[in-house]
């Protein structure tokens, strides 16, 4: 063994001995000698001692070379760097200790200290670091080789070809759609009469009672055009309710915004109804939930040889809040009834929830229109459209009279089957 590795063996076997030495004073652990005799394990740390071997100055131990003592002053977590040592081999080292650390020599302070010491990995026979060898030149040639540049170009090849395919597919599917919504705006136009109106639904074998249609707010009201179009859409349906003979319209948008422009929407309404009548347009009655509603008679009553089939439409606005938080709060007063012992829990049943939000909201509507390109209730009241017919055109956009009129045709030959 050569002079420096002599002088880092020492230095090791000392640095790990006076940490454990260090750790077990700190923690004030008392040690039993090989007499039998306990004594308190605290020793200070040799790095400050000198060396007095062979009559040398005395000089402080420095580490080889790259290596560094570990700082021992202020251990705070006790047993830190403890090891099990033996109480024998503790024995000899304070006895080396006190001696100036010159009663051991190199080998056997390496011998004191290598059975606490890990044991070294098994090295790397032959075939084994071949395998590893040849592993790691298979990935590098794997990452740049022509296998992978031709997967994962395959790779996107398919997906190009799907994306291309359905690309095509939604666009000649927008193609047809549209021709046909253009076909029937041509060929049935009402042209703001109700005359034509009436003639395209006179062979249709039955119309619904309550209509109901859902409205989008654009720019969520911030410009006032947005509140502009979605009144005359109100009004647009309405004339052409009130055309077929159909009495009872509901408007559904969803944030509600309709319920504070009442007086203005009724009047936009009665406005549009005479531009189709004429004078003796029928009345309407303009109302929401919680909301008393707003009435207009007939501004001519006699002489007028169709006033027999002038009926009047009764317009209801409802929004978000008409939904389920309308059966949240009636569950919360039929559950206090029953606590307060008003209501007995049998009573309460589907024909009770289904009287009470007829009355506070509306009745089912026959016929639900959608005017948007994809079925999306946003919100509408859930238990009113149990038995509801539901009607959209793929791809349309906006409110027209195409979509109204398809929507009647499709009700008429819809078969209602109530649930059996």
């Amino acid at each position: 063994m050569s002079l420096a590795d002599r002088d880092e063996v020492t230095w090791l076997t000392e640095t790990h001995l006076t940490r454990f030495a260090v750790s077990v004073g700190a923690a004030g652990i008392p040690t039993r000698s090989k007499g039998g005799v306990c004594q308190e394990a605290a020793m200070e740390s040799n790095f400050s001692k000198g060396d007095a071997r062979l009559g040398e100055e005395p000089r402080l131990r420095t580490p080889p070379q790259n290596q560094t003592p570990a700082d021992l002053s202020g251990i705070d977590n006790k047993l830190l760097y403890a090891m099990p040592f033996s109480a024998k081999d503790l024995q000899r080292y304070r006895k080396d200790e006190k001696f100036s650390h010159r009663l051991l020599t190199p080998e056997e302070k390496v011998n004191l200290l290598k059975p606490y010491l890990p044991s070294p990995p098994p090295p790397l026979d032959r075939t084994r670091r071949a395998s590893l060898s040849q592993v790691s030149r298979e990935e590098r040639k794997g990452k740049l080789g022509l296998r992978r540049f031709l997967r994962r170009h395959f790779h996107i090849f398919i997906y190009a070809l799907i994306h291309l395919y359905f690309s095509i597919h939604i666009r000649l599917r927008q193609a047809y759609h549209a021709i046909g919504n253009r076909f029937y705006t041509v060929y049935h136009h009402h042209h703001h009469s109700p005359e034509l109106i009436q003639r395209d639904i006179k062979d249709l074998s039955r119309l619904p009672k309550h209509l109901s249609v859902i409205l989008t707010l654009e720019d969520q009201g911030r410009s006032g055009a947005g509140l502009e179009k979605l009144v005359n859409e109100a009004a647009d349906i309405a004339a052409w309710c009130a055309s077929a003979g159909i009495t009872q319209l509901s408007i559904y948008e969803k944030t509600g915004i309709l319920k504070g422009y009442v007086k203005e929407t009724h009047q936009t309404i009665s406005q549009r109804l005479q531009t189709y009548f004429g004078p003796s347009f029928p009345s309407v009655s303009l109302g929401a939930p919680h909301i008393p509603p707003v009435q207009s008679g007939l501004l001519s009553l006699s002489n007028s040889p169709n006033n027999e089939n002038r009926k009047n439409i009764n317009i209801l606005l409802i929004s978000a809040e008409d939904g389920r938080d309308s059966i949240v709060d009636l569950t919360k007063t039929l559950a206090e009834m029953s606590q307060r012992k008003k209501l007995q829990p049998v009573d309460i049943t589907t024909e009770l929830v289904d009287a009470e939000l007829s009355e506070s909201v509306m009745e089912e509507p026959d016929l639900l229109v959608l005017f948007n390109p994809f079925v999306e209730l946003a919100g509408y009241p859930p238990w009113q459209i149990r038995l509801t017919e539901i009607f959209h055109v793929p791809d349309n956009q906006g409110v027209g009279y195409q979509v109204f009129y398809r929507a009647l045709c499709k009700f008429a030959k819809a078969q209602m089957r109530m649930g059996r």
